[in-house]
């Protein structure tokens, strides 16, 4: 499954994600990382110097999404800009009255 607008292709499948309960708001590119990730922690009790490898990954995952979607929203800040700008009609120095 590929996700309109960016670069990494979606790895893990719905019923997956569904199997291995990963909520809704981490359902994302990412996802096929966090499912080992979780059943890692469950395994070693949540324990904080467990697992450190995967969440790292993931961790890394993320991040990179992240920075992916502030580019692509700067750049689209940047294009509006451009526009506003071209658009933008100067003052005129003597205002027009009514009667004019």
């Amino acid at each position: 499954m590929e996700v309109e607008g960016s670069s990494k292709k979606m790895i893990a499948t719905q019923e997956e994600m569904v199997e291995a309960k990963v909520p809704l708001a981490y359902r994302d590119q990412c996802a096929h990382l966090l499912i080992p990730l979780n059943k890692c922690r469950h395994a070693e009790l949540y324990l904080p110097w467990k697992c450190e490898a995967e969440r790292h990954v993931y961790e890394k995952c993320a991040y990179e999404l992240v920075m992916e979607r502030m580019l692509k929203m700067q750049k689209i800040q940047e294009q509006e800009a451009k526009i506003k700008q071209s658009q933008k009609q100067p003052i005129p120095l003597i205002p027009k009255t009514a009667n004019a």
